[in-house]
């Protein structure tokens, strides 16, 4: 579930909760800065919430979402630094990827996270698939490596071919 979801799911719920209290204590009425409190203290944790959500991803977690997201780069065992933290990250394969495509310059991979969904992808930039660009989320999209209704799919096992 993207940031951006769960915020959305956090709203959901919020206003869920205020109708079922406000439906309980109809006897009381709140006053409107109570409501405005109420709703300040929500966007505030719901940004919180959304921040916390993109510094949970670190390189470790990039380094083991390529071999996760395709099976030529099992074994692989890459290494990332982050560009730019939650988004861009460079990575370094220990070894060349499996010899099914012979110039791998240029060739883009879905990345899958440790809950098995498609979390971004990964674009190579040498020929012998040793280094690699990867971005997360809609940075994957906007750089044309996924579409935007492969973003979060379920990928049960690495891709092949």
């Amino acid at each position: 579930m993207s940031a951006h979801s769960r915020l959305a799911w956090l709203g959901d719920e919020l206003e869920r909760a205020t109708t079922a209290d406000l439906v309980r204590k109809r006897r009381r009425r709140l006053s409107p800065r109570i409501v405005l409190v109420a709703a300040a203290l929500a966007l505030v944790l719901g940004s919180g919430i959304a921040i916390a959500a993109g510094h949970l991803i670190d390189s470790h977690s990039v380094a083991a979402s390529l071999p996760a997201g395709t099976k030529a780069l099992i074994g692989t065992h890459p290494t990332c630094t982050a560009v730019k933290d939650g988004v861009e990250y460079r990575c370094t394969l220990e070894r060349p990827p499996a010899p099914e495509v012979s110039d791998w310059k240029g060739t883009v991979e879905p990345s899958v996270d440790a809950s098995k969904h498609v979390n971004g992808g990964c674009r190579s930039l040498a020929s012998d698939g040793l280094t690699w660009t990867c971005y997360l989320g809609r940075a994957a999209v906007e750089q044309k490596i996924i579409s935007a209704d492969f973003l979060g799919a379920y990928s049960p096992s690495p891709g092949q071919g």
